[in-house]
């Protein structure tokens, strides 16, 4: 498995932004398939966006449009950029990963590896 160290979060007011990042323990760029999954407090663990290897992005709707995943050849790392962020935005965040070319659903049971998450908390 993929050992993965997110960063980044933080408390911001709403309209405001936050990046992200996660750092991969073994080269994913051409490799996995790699996820944003966000979980709030008495809430299932939902998927944010994700990334395949030929760079094909895939967002859940209540994000499209304010953020952008991106990853890093250069430093094995994948990245959120959270823009217009929304109270309802506030969750812990975390990395995932999967190995293979394309990705499968954004669902939680379809990744294998998982970072420890960063908690972003959005105030109005």
């Amino acid at each position: 498995q993929v050992q993965l160290v997110e960063s980044g979060g933080g408390s911001v007011q709403a309209g405001g932004s936050l990046r992200l990042s996660c750092a991969a323990s073994v080269y994913t760029y051409s490799t996995h398939c790699m996820g944003w999954f966000r979980q709030a407090p008495g809430k299932e663990r939902e998927g944010v966006a994700k990334i395949d290897s030929a760079g094909t992005r895939t967002y859940a709707v209540s994000v499209k449009g304010r953020f952008t995943i991106s990853k890093d050849n250069a430093d094995n790392s994948l990245y959120l950029q959270m823009n217009s962020l929304k109270p309802e935005d506030t969750a812990m965040y975390y990395c995932a990963a999967r190995r293979g070319p394309g990705c499968p659903p954004l669902l939680v049971r379809f990744f294998e590896s998982w970072g420890q998450g960063t908690q972003v908390t959005v105030s109005s």
